[in-house]
């Protein structure tokens, strides 16, 4: 089965055509046919489109919207040789809320809902629901949509973890309690580990720290979350690039009264100007901080804060599972910063933690084990690749509509 995958961010749109040979292996039973970032989008975006085996064209463009950023990749697509045709689309949707457990076949009425929860992922939830309306309106209702939520993989998680310390009317009556987000990436990297060192899902028992603008650890025993570090909604958690993560959450209230603006002003806030960009003053790009680590303070003071909460998450996981074969890096910088790395397992050799400074420095965008051979817990880098996980759910309920429907 043929399946494009769209994954729209709140400024990004990438897609990939995966070629699924089956819906049970992991790598092997995907082919990458063509893939493609559009950047910026909302001023002039930067378009990455590439044909796999085939140089990548890029080009800029005034792009709108995610609907208008949909067209773009579709055009693209139809002026490609044999990837103008596909079975099936599947859309990443962050938070799927209280009525979306697992993934769905998209109709009206899941549209609706998914509008319904923009409130409480307003970075993502929008983006992505503009791109499932467009790909419905230039494709047709006649192909099939999945919806995979970043929120599925979270379910297993014990209600000890879920719960909020508050007034338990008020939690029911409004679905109050931890979600967690970037499941798919958590998901990808359970899989993967389990396939890299052999290790059935039932016996897989790690802490995966995904790292990128976004930021979140989670916890799993037996292949399966049992904690993570966002809650209700992706601000909770690790320091991210624009995001506060935890904090006092009497500083809203605090910060309202004294700055004298609305308490959705303050949200905003702690959502796109705090986290890395928020005490730098500097960028919410890790690579910029990194380079001004030596130079300006604030740039520093950033880096060490971020470090600092992530190994924090990472020790307390380590005791929540009662110890952990493995330690997980993914995202942006989880993928591509050995210093990161390197500060956020400083002084952990008490849990038999060790990095192998070498294959650490070298392992930049690449998969690769990077603790030391008396390392007694494993270190990997494994990275993302949440579009695999979207095309086999998307594979496997377009599968069975077709057996359904005859």
């Amino acid at each position: 089965m043929k399946v494009l995958v769209i994954n729209c961010g709140s400024s990004t749109l990438k897609f990939e055509i995966i070629e699924l040979l089956g819906v049970s292996g992991l790598s092997s039973d995907a082919v990458r046919l063509a893939r493609g970032l559009v950047d910026r989008i909302g001023a002039t975006a930067s378009l990455r489109f590439q044909v796999a085996g085939f140089a990548e064209k890029s080009e800029f463009a005034a792009v709108l919207d995610h609907g208008e950023a949909v067209g773009l990749v579709l055009d693209w697509l139809r002026a490609q040789e044999g990837l103008a045709k596909f079975d099936a689309v599947g859309h990443r949707v962050v938070h799927g809320g209280e009525r979306f457990t697992e993934s769905v076949l998209i109709d009206e009425s899941v549209i609706s809902a998914l509008d319904s929860l923009c409130e409480i992922a307003p970075l993502h939830n929008p983006a992505s629901v503009s791109g499932i309306r467009a790909a419905r309106r230039l494709l047709g209702e006649a192909v099939p949509m999945v919806a995979a939520f970043d929120t599925t993989f979270h379910r297993t998680m014990p209600e000890h973890a879920l719960a909020y310390a508050i007034p338990h009317e008020l939690a029911t009556s409004h679905h109050i309690h931890r979600y967690g987000f970037h499941g798919l990436a958590h998901q990808y990297s359970t899989l993967r580990y389990g396939e890299l060192t052999g290790t059935a899902a039932q016996e897989i028992n790690i802490v995966t720290l995904h790292l990128g603008n976004g930021c979140s650890a989670c916890a799993i025993r037996e292949g399966r979350s049992v904690d993570t570090s966002m809650g209700f909604t992706p601000l909770e958690g690790l320091v991210m690039g624009t995001r506060s993560g935890d904090l006092d959450p009497a500083l809203i209230g605090y910060l309202a009264q004294e700055e004298k603006v609305p308490v959705t002003e303050v949200e905003n806030w702690l959502n796109k100007r705090s986290g890395l960009l928020g005490i730098s003053g500097l960028s919410n790009d890790m690579r910029e901080l990194a380079g001004a680590y030596d130079s300006n303070p604030r740039a520093r003071l950033a880096v060490d804060v971020f470090c600092y909460r992530a190994r924090k998450y990472l020790g307390g996981y380590l005791a929540a599972l009662g110890g952990a074969d493995a330690v997980i890096f993914s995202g942006g910088i989880g993928e591509n910063s050995p210093f990161v790395r390197q500060r956020i397992c400083a002084n952990m050799e008490w849990c038999g933690l060790q990095l192998d400074g070498p294959a650490n420095d070298a392992a930049v965008g690449k998969e690769q084990r990077i603790s030391a051979v008396t390392s007694r817990l494993e270190v990997f880098v494994i990275p993302s690749d949440e579009e695999w996980v979207i095309a086999r759910e998307t594979a496997r309920i377009a599968e069975a509509l077709v057996k359904r429907n005859g």
